[in-house]
């Protein structure tokens, strides 16, 4: 099982995932066109794709799912809240490719498996997911304002993780967003900060080798460098050695991660 990051940030998300016999998009929050040119980076083809699984209804997560699915005919799964709140620039999806996915759910789809799990943030019904194959195990998790029992249970096991590290809280609390705007990141229906995403992988990790690859950043109130550090430097106040125990990668918005084995172990 192989992936790419295609694009992470607030101007749009989306993770490719791949085997021999299945390709599937996590969120589509680019546009068709660009979707397209950052899956032919990696020598993937949309009209290949299996499925696009939907986490939530922002347009920074569904942009091009609209334009993919009936360019391609591509399956597109969600749960119904999500469905319903769909933003109208998605535009009209076929009932035949429209599919309920909902919250606790798993499906098998050749040989993958994929579950979806709920979070904490500002949607009608925001869920994240975990993908897994017989050899390896990946999980998405941004959006999200905290971290619970369950979902730290939900991903112990993985062996690549996809965890967002939004902000810097004192970039953000400094900066130029309205009071109200910072109020929501810092909700706990927001985005997680630098330190609690670090926190909570110090519960996750198991100093197996997992490699992390830190999403979402924000281009106001973080930097890839800060983001890198703060994690790496509260991991390792636990005993974890960086390049060792876990590995950390770096996420864009302009451009996608080279495509890479789930597990490289």
């Amino acid at each position: 099982m192989q992936f790419s990051v295609l694009a992470s940030g607030s101007t749009g998300n989306s993770l490719y995932v791949e085997t021999e016999q299945v390709r599937i998009l996590i969120d589509a929050g680019l546009s068709g066109k660009q979707i397209t040119e950052r899956l032919s980076l990696v020598g993937a083809d949309p009209a290949t794709l299996t499925a696009i699984f939907v986490s939530h209804e922002h347009i920074d997560h569904v942009k091009g799912v609209g334009v993919l699915a009936r360019k391609y005919q591509i399956p597109i799964y969600m749960n119904e809240a999500t469905w319903r709140n769909l933003p109208s620039s998605v535009g009209e999806i076929s009932p035949t490719l429209q599919h309920i996915f909902p919250v606790h759910s798993s499906i098998e789809l050749k040989n993958i498996r994929i579950e979806s799990f709920p979070i904490s943030h500002d949607a009608a019904q925001p869920m994240n997911f975990w993908i897994a194959n017989r050899d390896a195990k990946l999980a998405v998790v941004t959006d999200l304002g905290y971290v619970n029992q369950k979902i730290v249970d939900r991903v112990t096991d993985v062996d690549t993780l996809i965890w967002e590290s939004n902000h810097d809280v004192e970039m953000l609390r400094m900066g130029a967003y309205p009071w109200s705007v910072k109020r929501r990141i810092l909700s706990d229906v927001g985005h997680l900060s630098n330190e609690d995403a670090a926190v909570a992988l110090t519960d996750i990790l198991k100093g197996k080798g997992e490699n992390v690859y830190l999403a979402h950043l924000s281009k106001d109130n973080n930097l890839r460098e800060l983001a890198h550090m703060t994690v790496k430097n509260i991991l390792e106040e636990t005993g974890l050695r960086k390049n060792r125990d876990f590995h950390l990668h770096p996420t864009f918005d302009d451009k996608p991660t080279p495509l890479r084995k789930v597990r490289t172990s």
